[in-house]
C-alpha cells in the first residue's frame, strides 16, 4: 500500500473517531492512533488520525502536542495536514483552535506565512455556517445548549470574531454566494483574501454539496482546519481512491462478541435525552455522584459490584450525565477542574473494570470521558468500522486488559446521536456481516 494521503490531528478522542468515520465512509482506509506513536512504525492506510486530548489543556501544551503530531505525520509521508476541532467550534477564550492553527501554519509555511480555512460545518448533524455565523439546528451557537458547556461555554456565534481573538493572522470570510458558485469561485475568493493579507478564512457551508465543493477547492492546500464535515469532500482529490474496487470495504471489523455496557460522562442536551431514553426503556442504569466521589467513597468499586450481576442480561448504563443546573452546583462546591477530573478518573476505572469482567462492546459518551477511558484501557490504535449515527462509528481496539480479544468501542461526542442511540448501537453492531 502507498504512503498515507491525509494526516489528521484531532483535539479530542470522539472528534477523532468522528473524522475517521467520515473518511472511511468516503472510501479511505483509516487508522486512528491514541496520541503520537513512539515506536517509529510505518502505518499502512490512506489516512491517519492522531487523537489528542488537547481541547481544554493550556494553549502552549496544545500547540506542543499538535506540532509533535504534525512532525510524526510528515514522517509518514502524508500530503495534507488536517487539524480537526469540534463542530461547535468550542474552546477556551484563549484557544486552543487559534493558537494551534497559527503554530501549524508557521511550521508548514514559515512565521506569519501561509493560508488555511476554518469550517466546523457538518450539516447532517445540524451544524451549518452562514455569513460566518455558526448555527446548531435553527438557532445560533450562542443560543444553543453549548452556552452552558461546563468547560468550554460558547456565547458568540460569529466565527470570524471568535477566531480573530485567538490568532495574530487576519481572519476573513468566504461567504455562501462564493461557495454555492462552486470550487473555482471558492479558489478565486481564497486568492482575493490572500491578496488582502488574510491568513485564515472562515468558510460558509449549509449542505453536503457545499462540503464537496469546498473539499475540491482545498486540493493541494498544506493545512486544512475544520470539523469533521469537510472530510467528506477531500477524498475526491485523489483519483486512485475512486478506482478502488467495490469489494474493498474500508469499514470492515472483526465479529462482535462479549457483554455490553455504556459509560456516559457528557452533560450535553443530546446525551441527557439518550440517558433518559435508556432508563425509560427499562434497562438497568446507575448514576455516578461527583459529591460521593469527593467524600472519599470508592464509587468505581461500588458501581462495578452493582453492574456485575446485571451484565449477562444485556447492556447496562453507568452515567455522570446531568442537567446544567446540577453540573453548576457541583462545580461551585468542588471547582470546575477538580469536578471534571474526579468524574473522568472514576468513569475510566469503571470502564476498565467492565472490560475485565467480560465487556467487549463498550459505548462511551463525552469527549473528555472518552479520552480518559481509552487511555485507561491502554489503547494505542483503533480500526474504524461502520457508522452508527453521523459522526459516530464503531471501532475495534486491542487492550492489555484482554490480550488477543478485540474490544468494540464507540466514542460518542456529547452532542451527537439520536435519542435511542444507546440502545440501537448494539443492535446495529450485531447485524454487521
Amino acid at each position: 500500500m502507498n504512503r498515507p494521503l491525509i494526516g489528521c490531528i484531532a483535539d479530542d478522542f470522539t472528534g477523532a473517531t468522528d473524522l475517521a468515520n467520515n473518511l472511511v465512509r468516503a472510501g479511505m482506509r483509516c487508522v486512528q492512533t491514541i496520541g503520537v506513536p513512539g515506536d517509529g512504525a510505518v502505518v499502512q492506510a490512506d489516512a491517519i488520525v492522531v487523537a489528542l486530548k488537547s481541547r481544554t489543556v493550556p494553549a502552549a501544551e496544545a500547540v506542543e502536542q499538535s506540532l509533535a503530531a504534525m512532525r510524526w505525520l510528515q514522517a509518514q509521508g502524508v500530503q495534507q495536514i488536517y487539524f480537526k476541532y469540534c463542530s461547535t467550534f468550542d474552546s477556551t477564550p484563549e484557544g486552543n483552535i487559534g493558537p494551534v492553527t497559527e503554530a501549524l501554519l508557521d511550521a508548514l509555511h514559515g512565521p506569519g506565512q501561509g493560508f488555511t480555512i476554518a469550517c466546523p460545518a457538518f450539516p447532517v448533524n445540524q451544524r451549518t455556517v452562514f455569513k460566518g455565523h455558526l448555527f446548531v439546528g435553527d438557532v445560533l451557537l450562542s443560543d444553543s445548549g453549548m452556552r452552558h458547556h461546563p468547560l468550554t461555554p460558547m456565547t458568540d456565534a460569529n466565527l470570524v470574531r471568535v477566531m480573530q481573538a485567538q490568532t495574530r493572522r487576519k481572519v476573513g470570510l468566504v461567504a455562501q454566494d462564493a461557495v454555492a458558485a462552486g470550487p473555482q469561485a471558492i479558489r478565486e475568493r481564497f486568492a482575493a483574501l490572500q491578496a488582502e493579507g488574510v491568513g485564515v478564512a472562515v468558510v460558509d457551508a449549509v449542505s453536503n454539496e457545499d462540503l464537496m465543493s469546498i473539499g475540491k477547492a482545498l486540493a493541494g492546500m498544506l493545512l486544512v482546519t475544520a470539523g469533521s464535515g469537510i472530510a467528506i469532500g477531500l477524498p475526491q482529490n485523489w483519483p486512485q481512491l475512486q478506482t478502488r474496487g467495490a469489494e474493498v470495504r474500508a469499514d470492515a471489523l472483526p465479529p462482535a462478541r462479549g457483554l455490553q455496557a455504556v459509560v456516559s460522562g457528557s452533560c450535553s442536551v443530546a446525551t441527557n435525552t439518550q440517558v433518559l431514553h435508556f432508563k425509560q426503556s427499562g434497562r438497568p442504569s446507575l448514576a455516578i455522584d461527583p459529591l460521593t466521589i469527593a467524600a472519599g467513597e470508592d464509587v468505581a468499586a461500588q458501581a462495578l459490584a452493582w453492574a456485575e450481576p446485571l451484565l449477562a442480561s444485556g447492556p447496562v448504563l453507568l452515567y455522570a450525565t446531568a442537567e446544567p443546573s446540577a453540573v453548576r452546583a457541583v462545580q461551585e462546591k468542588l471547582g470546575v477542574t477538580q469536578a471534571g477530573e474526579m468524574v473522568e478518573h472514576t468513569l475510566s476505572r469503571i470502564a476498565s473494570g467492565l472490560v475485565q469482567r467480560g465487556v467487549r462492546q463498550l459505548l462511551v459518551a463525552g469527549g473528555e470521558t472518552s479520552g480518559a477511558v481509552v487511555q485507561a484501557l491502554g489503547v494505542q490504535r483503533m480500526a474504524i468500522g461502520p457508522q452508527i449515527d453521523p459522526g459516530v462509528p464503531w471501532t475495534a481496539v486491542d487492550t492489555p486488559l484482554c490480550p488477543g480479544e478485540p474490544v468494540h468501542v464507540a466514542l460518542k461526542s456529547g452532542n451527537f446521536g439520536s435519542t435511542d442511540f444507546f440502545t440501537k448501537a448494539f443492535a446495529q453492531l450485531s447485524s454487521q456481516p
